[in-house]
């Protein structure tokens, strides 16, 4: 599998990214790839489907200039920011293989990545457990009665290929999300109605022990050079700018 680990200068740029890998992917027709990156720029992100005016605080995000952006997988709404480390996957669709469908992929994708940084956080703290929770949340357990959600994760699927991607809360500064997103409309049971800051936690991980243990789950090692720059672009600006799209509902 490849890798990338880039972060481009826009928050546009960079959801543009995962959705122009995967466009890549699937006109070539082969090739699986791991992305990372990380912006230092405070935004929000619906996911495809959300209505803006019910998951986000749209008044204080405009006040304090935070840009709402939409992505083009499904799933809640994220704030994206210094302490957030994002991944993306390009994998193939094979008939009769784990990623055949979508419930398949959430298990085959989800468990992979559990287990992976439950080995990580372990060498910390041996008591902790982390579970999917949800349909594609992993969350951290360290007493019998709290779990806290960590990183959430949405799909997109082609003929060939998917884009699985999320995020994992590392170090952000949790009362933003209290501050530029509303309760969201749609819950997890183990939510239980909990306020954001009493739902979500930062893993407390250093970003490079994340990507060396996802890198190592995947088998991700080889550099990708041949980044697909000009359909980023293109996706940047036709799309990911635009009120057209990000405003849609």
């Amino acid at each position: 599998m490849n890798f990338l680990d880039l972060t481009l200068p826009t928050p546009a740029e960079n959801l543009a990214c995962d959705e122009a890998l995967l466009d890549w992917c699937e006109a070539e027709g082969g090739g699986e790839i791991l992305r990372f990156w990380e912006s230092s720029e405070i935004f929000v992100v619906v996911g495809y489907a959300n209505r803006v005016a019910t998951e986000t605080n749209v008044k204080v995000c405009t006040e304090n200039k935070i840009p709402i952006l939409r992505r083009c997988s499904g799933g809640g709404t994220v704030l994206q920011g210094p302490g957030v480390l994002n991944y993306a996957l390009i994998l193939e669709i094979a008939e009769g293989g784990p990623c055949a469908t979508i419930n398949s992929t959430n298990q085959f994708i989800m468990e992979r990545n559990r287990a992976a940084l439950e080995a990580e956080v372990q060498k910390r703290m041996p008591a902790t457990r982390i579970s999917v929770s949800g349909h594609t949340d992993l969350a951290l357990q360290t007493q019998a009665s709290t779990i806290k959600k960590f990183s959430g994760n949405a799909q997109r699927r082609k003929k060939t290929h998917l884009l699985f991607h999320g995020t994992f809360l590392l170090n952000l500064d949790l009362s933003l999300v209290e501050k530029f997103l509303t309760m969201p409309s749609l819950q997890p049971d183990y939510r239980e109605s909990r306020s954001h800051l009493d739902f979500i936690t930062n893993l407390d991980l250093a970003g490079t022990a994340v990507k060396r243990a996802l890198r190592d789950a995947w088998g991700a090692e080889t550099k990708l050079e041949n980044v697909p720059h000009e359909r980023i672009g293109s996706l940047a600006c036709d799309r990911y700018v635009t009120n057209e799209w990000n405003l849609k509902f």
